[in-house]
């Protein structure tokens, strides 16, 4: 069973996508990706995306860490139901509305926020099915790279067997790591 590992909510459970349309990232990655995002100063008063969001168990996690402002992105009926019970259970836990569903494609997603001018993210989590070619993927991060913030962290999650992202010119990779059978690239927008 999934949980929260750490802060406000720390210890509750999660509720999990039923069936095999999503690949949940395990507690082991998730702890190691946190920790590092903390040492980063990466957690507490940003604002948190996460794309293709599954359980929203990592946007979940961020606002249980001290996030001001997080959106779960998901098109699946089923997920973008159990997103909305876990952004519940973390906002009921820390007393305001810090978690927001939206079930949407993630380029729709994204081509709305262009017309909206929406702040700026700070921390974003990308773990796309493993069906999503490429190409779709670097078209995905092309659309998000305007919408950064200068000190923004993005973090794509894949199989560790796939190639690395192709980063837009904005953003540039800033390392990788591999945990078993998953990746996690962490890259930045690239500033003047």
């Amino acid at each position: 069973m999934s949980r929260i590992v750490a802060g406000a909510a720390g210890g509750s459970p999660l509720t999990s996508v039923p069936g095999d349309g999503t690949r949940p990232t395990t507690d082991r990655v998730k702890e190691a990706l946190f920790s590092r995002l903390e040492s980063m100063n990466m957690l507490n008063g940003t604002r948190v995306l996460d794309l293709y969001a599954g359980s929203g168990s990592l946007g979940v996690e961020s606002a249980s860490r001290g996030a001001t402002s997080v959106e779960l992105i998901e098109f699946n009926d089923k997920a973008a139901a159990v997103c909305q019970s876990n952004a519940d259970l973390v906002n009921k836990v820390v007393g305001s509305k810090v978690v927001r569903v939206q079930r949407s494609k993630v380029e729709a997603f994204l081509a709305r926020a262009a017309e909206s001018a929406t702040e700026p993210w700070d921390l974003v989590f990308m773990d796309p099915p493993y069906p999503l070619t490429e190409e779709e993927l670097a078209l995905v991060l092309e659309l998000l790279a305007p919408h950064l913030s200068s000190f923004a962290v993005v973090v794509v999650e894949r199989s560790a067997r796939a190639p690395q992202p192709r980063w837009p010119e904005s953003m540039a990779l800033l390392s990788d790591k591999k945990y078993g059978e998953t990746r996690l690239w962490f890259a930045e927008p690239v500033t003047d």
